[in-house]
Order: C-alpha cells, then sequence, then structure tokens
C-alpha cells in the first residue's frame, strides 16, 4: 500500500562508529540473556530479545530480526502483554520483511483494541498513514485516531505535547490529502470525510486494518474480544 508520491525515506545502513556501537548493544544483551536464570519469567527472557531484534534492525539484518522478535511477540500475546506486543510488530515492521506491513496492521489492531500508551499508539499511526497514499481517506483516518487515542488515554503531563503532534500530522494529512490550508478549511474537510465521530471513522479504520491484512492474522480477534467484555 505504500505510495509514490509519501513514501518515508529508506534507512540508510549505518555509518562505522553506530554499526560499532550496535554491535557492542546486541552483544552485551545476547551475554544477558545467555546469563539468565533457568526460572527467568518468560516475558522478561523476550522483553531482551526485543532489544536484540532492535539491535539487529539498525544494523540492517533484518531476517535476522525478524526471527527474533517474532519469537518475543507470540511470548508476548501468550502472557497478555499488549504493549510489548505492540512494540515487538513494530519492530517487524521496521524489519523490512515481505510481512512487515502485516505486522503493521495488527499493530493498529490491538493498538485502537487495548490500552497501549498514547505514544505507541501514535507510533502506529504514523507508520499507517506513511504506507498510505496521500489522497488515500485512510491516511486521514489513521491520523484522526491518533488524536483521538491521544485525547482519550493521554495523561495531563503528555497531552500537551502528544497532542501537538497529532494536530500537526493531522493538518500535514489534510493538505496532502484536499489542499488543506487554513482552519476553516480543515473543519469542513473533518465534516466532509466524517472525521469528527468515533463511531464512524474508528470502523473505517477496521477495514483499513483488514485491507493489509487480510486472512493473515497472527492471533484470533474474538478470543481477545472476549477479554475486553
Amino acid at each position: 500500500m505504500s505510495s509514490q508520491d509519501n513514501q518515508t525515506p529508506a534507512i540508510t545502513a549505518p555509518n562505522e562508529n553506530t554499526s560499532e556501537l550496535l554491535n557492542q548493544k546486541l552483544a552485551t544483551y545476547l551475554q544477558h540473556i545467555e546469563e539468565l536464570p533457568e526460572e527467568t519469567h518468560p516475558r522478561d527472557r523476550a522483553l531482551l530479545e526485543l532489544n536484540v531484534a532492535e539491535a539487529l534492525v539498525g544494523l540492517k539484518r533484518g531476517e535476522d530480526a525478524w526471527k527474533v522478535a517474532r519469537e518475543a511477540f507470540n511470548v508476548f500475546m501468550q502472557h497478555q502483554s499488549w504493549q510489548d506486543a505492540v512494540e515487538a510488530l513494530i519492530v517487524l515492521y521496521q524489519a523490512e520483511q515481505p510481512a512487515s506491513i502485516i505486522a503493521l496492521g495488527q499493530a493498529a489492531w490491538l493498538a485502537v483494541s487495548f490500552p497501549i500508551s498514547p505514544e505507541t499508539s501514535f507510533a502506529v499511526m504514523t507508520h499507517l498513514i506513511d504506507e498510505m497514499p496521500s489522497n488515500a481517506d485512510g491516511a486521514a483516518v489513521a491520523a484522526i485516531v491518533a488524536q483521538y487515542v491521544v485525547d482519550l488515554r493521554a495523561t495531563d503531563e503528555e497531552h500537551e505535547s502528544l497532542s501537538f503532534l497529532t494536530r500537526n500530522v493531522l493538518v500535514k494529512v489534510a493538505e496532502l490529502h484536499s489542499g488543506v490550508k487554513s482552519q476553516k478549511e480543515l473543519d469542513i474537510w473533518r465534516l466532509k470525510l466524517e472525521l469528527n465521530e468515533p463511531e464512524k471513522f474508528l470502523p473505517r479504520l477496521s477495514l483499513v486494518i483488514g485491507a493489509i491484512v487480510e486472512d493473515n492474522w497472527w492471533f484470533d480477534r474474538d478470543e481477545l474480544r472476549k477479554l475486553m467484555d
């Protein structure tokens, strides 16, 4: 679903100093994992493995990162550690593998369905926007959902900075989508696209996610919905 007119620049190869630092971090994480006692909780081990995967992404070793982050994701889901699961999915997206876009779609579903931190949810939605053509309504929906989640979940301390970021993203999306230049035009645009009513834009996000993931879900959404009841 990537667009030609709204693509995130490709991540450049790490320079020598960055590579050295990442390799040092990688070695440290691997040593910590090796030294973990047998009674270590699986989630604690998976958290360290996710650090390994992040270092591998930084080193442009996407295939290796994918294998590690995918296993960590499974552990997080088994232990209902939703925040960690979404963070693992973001790493899987950043690994730039064939199914990375599927990982992003599932991250978006979890980020809206469970009380994931507003900062992480915002990151997921901005990645989602990057994957869409600038004139796609789906980009507008992702932008308004980012704002909605921040308004809903952010603490007083978080809200000022995060709402500033979400508004900037929404304004940028509106400009790319429809050439919006003023507050009046923004208000009209939001009304036209029905972006003022969660009961309308949240189901539309679900359709966007469904188009991305299709039948490639790695978890049973119906079972997870029962946990929300």
